[in-house]
């Protein structure tokens, strides 16, 4: 078996997340199909994040094994051009060693959270962006985030779905950006929790909206209570755009 690391990109509007499920429409069974179209393995194609329906990548990372080796061009473009009716793109393929894991061996992720913060609707930006017609305060939203960052229990931000042993994650950092009506919010950690950018999200909203003051994120993190969270932002506002590897 030949390993191979795939860079994807997808908007993940019309399908019903990553992980392959019962539906049909999920980015990893498509991704999979393609390859067998390609190639004639049945595969597993092992995702970096495994993000939700909605939520769009511009750096997610898989890695899948095949039979035989190729040239990693000819690997690109046959698994694009069977993608050619999808919103997914295969970015890069690279031979790695046997011992990389495109989940396990992630040393950070990055998500980035987009708003568009204005009354008029969005028009070509629809299910890019997430829409917030109340005023956010970026002042008080860069206050706010900081109380996210380090190690903490993340219990109020997790879903009740969410199959990770510990609740206790480390986020090493936040950063809050604006550019007129557009406003930014980057998330790195090693991982995430189930829904847990857009749990946070959903409070970091309501504090900018000022729904909440900017303190209500460290009660909301020592609660240990998903009951209190905000209601989950988006996924339309959702990008993966980066995870990072030790290189060799």
């Amino acid at each position: 078996m030949i390993k191979y690391k795939l860079l994807i990109e997808y908007d993940g509007t019309d399908y019903c997340g990553w992980q392959r499920q019962s539906q049909p429409n999920s980015i990893q069974g498509i991704i999979e199909h393609a390859i067998k179209k390609f190639c004639g393995n049945i595969v597993t194609v092992q995702g970096a994040g495994r993000t939700d329906s909605g939520v769009h990548a511009s750096g997610q990372v898989a890695h899948v094994n095949l039979e035989r080796e190729y040239d990693i061009k000819r690997i690109e473009q046959a698994i694009n051009f069977y993608l050619k009716d999808e919103k997914i793109s295969i970015l890069k393929v690279t031979k790695v060693d046997k011992d990389f894991d495109a989940r396990f061996s992630a040393l950070k992720r990055y998500y980035r959270y987009k708003i568009i913060n204005r009354n008029s609707p969005l028009t070509y930006d629809l299910n890019k962006y997430c829409h917030v017609v109340t005023p956010l305060n970026l002042e008080i939203m860069e206050q706010a985030v900081k109380s996210f960052i380090g190690q903490h229990d993340f219990t109020t931000f997790r879903s009740s779905n969410c199959q990770s042993p510990s609740p206790v994650k480390n986020i090493d950092k936040i950063i809050v950006k604006k550019n007129c009506d557009e406003i930014y919010i980057d998330f790195v950690a090693k991982s995430f929790l189930q829904t847990q950018v857009r749990s946070m999200m959903g409070c970091i909203i309501k504090v900018g909206a000022g729904s909440w003051n900017s303190y209500k994120i460290s009660e909301l993190i020592n609660a240990k209570d998903r009951s209190q969270c905000a209601k989950l932002a988006p996924p339309c506002g959702l990008y993966l755009t980066r995870v990072d590897y030790l290189e060799k």
